[in-house]
């Protein structure tokens, strides 16, 4: 109803206009040279709005056509646009199915329609991955990683790349460079820890290292490859401080007291990791100062009150008593160890003590069978794959896991590990 009451009073404007047109009253006339135009008013006007709409028909027309190309080109745009994304999904497709010819050839198309978008660039990175054309991929993932707003997209591609084959230093430049593109990612911090691992970059790994990490055992590999002995003593001394019980922190510790003439304090270094974890390298790092046998003995007895009772103690000054020649005091420490532990090298002592004291007779040949018998004796070994090394190591050679090391012997009766 509105509608029709809007178009009737339009039609009576214009009826009422056109009316009081054609009454207006005059003529007008000009001349173009040698013709004379006259008219009277209303015709006047007619002509006049006819002229102004042919005008502004002609001036639509030559917009139009100067706008054609401009028209052609969006037109074009728009069209590979819409194909292109139709490439995309089918790319996406062919990824998600493992097929690597449609995927190669739908993110080659969706780059002919799109141009080179980081999205049709990762595809392209992905697809060439997938096909195996690793040199392909790298090719764009490189391409992405020179574009500042999507640097760090290019660069995990080429981080994943150079660790699949084994390029650590590569692949730890890589990482440093998408930790700065993007400041951050907790996978990037683990896998730069990870990198500087595999590199042997300790320092760089222990700045790295998580609160839960083996920090000890890293802290100890630093000092070890530190060239700087300031650094080196610092280093070593944080790790000792962080795991007390751990045999080569106490040790590197200690080690580096004795370089700058600190003597003392690396006895009572040593002292106090052999009360927390005894260990046959500290009685030796312990007795080291010793000239002689005897000299050992005594040094023995200092060390074997801070941990008078563990097994590790006896077995000690039954070694020390048997070097010195008092075998008598070496049986007494001996039986005490082997009562507390069933492990080759107590029968190795308690045999040698037999034979002193009676020659090849049948209690060296018991012991010698106690010994075959015996548990092994205690070696480093990795807790992670059960593998032996004749030293310890922050990473396990066989395995390649951090901090796992143990001084443990192996039961050979119910094969697992002790302790």
């Amino acid at each position: 109803m509105l509608r029709v009451i809007g178009i009737v009073i339009v039609a009576a404007i214009v009826v009422a206009g056109a009316w009081w047109i054609a009454h207006l009253p005059g003529a007008a006339s000009f001349n173009i040279g040698d013709l004379t135009i006259e008219a009277s008013a209303p015709v006047m006007i007619l002509a006049g709005i006819l002229l102004f709409a042919v005008l502004y028909l002609a001036v639509r027309l030559v917009a139009f056509i100067l706008s054609l190309p401009r028209r052609i080109a969006r037109w074009k745009r728009e069209r590979n646009r819409h194909y292109g994304d139709i490439a995309v999904n089918r790319a996406l497709l062919a990824l998600a199915a493992g097929d690597e010819g449609d995927a190669r050839r739908e993110a080659g198309r969706a780059r002919r329609l799109l141009g080179e978008t980081p999205q049709t660039l990762l595809l392209s990175a992905e697809a060439g991955r997938l096909a195996g054309r690793e040199a392909e991929a790298d090719g764009h993932f490189r391409a992405l990683a020179e574009r500042e707003d999507v640097a760090f997209i290019g660069l995990r591609g080429l981080l994943r790349s150079a660790l699949a084959r084994q390029d650590w230093d590569e692949a730890a430049a890589l990482a440093r460079r998408a930790e700065a593109a993007h400041p951050g990612a907790a996978w990037l911090r683990e896998e730069r820890a990870q990198l500087a691992i595999r590199s042997g970059a300790w320092r760089e790994a222990l700045s790295l290292a998580p609160q839960d990490a083996p920090r000890a055992v890293l802290g100890v590999a630093a000092a070890e490859a530190e060239a700087d002995p300031v650094i080196a003593l610092r280093l070593a001394r944080q790790a000792y401080r962080d795991d007390p019980s751990l045999t080569p922190a106490v040790l590197g510790y200690a080690t580096r007291l004795r370089a700058i003439g600190h003597e003392r304090k690396a006895m009572g270094v040593l002292r106090n990791g052999w009360t927390i974890n005894p260990h046959p390298d500290l009685a030796a790092a312990f007795l080291s100062p010793a000239p002689d046998s005897l000299a050992r003995l005594r040094l023995a007895e200092r060390l074997a009150p801070a941990n008078p009772d563990h097994p590790e103690t006896h077995l000690l000054l039954a070694r020390c008593a048997l070097d010195a020649g008092d075998t008598a005091l070496a049986r007494r420490h001996a039986e005490a160890a082997q009562a507390r532990m069933n492990q080759r090298r107590v029968w190795a002592v308690l045999a040698e003590i037999e034979e002193r004291e009676h020659g090849d007779g049948d209690a060296t040949r018991t012991a010698l069978r106690g010994a075959a018998v015996a548990n092994a004796d205690p070696s480093w070994r990795c807790d992670a794959c059960g593998t032996a090394q004749e030293s310890w190591h922050a990473v396990c050679p066989a395995c390649k896991v951090t901090g796992r090391m143990r001084w443990s012997s192996v039961d050979h009766d119910r094969n697992v590990i002790a302790a």
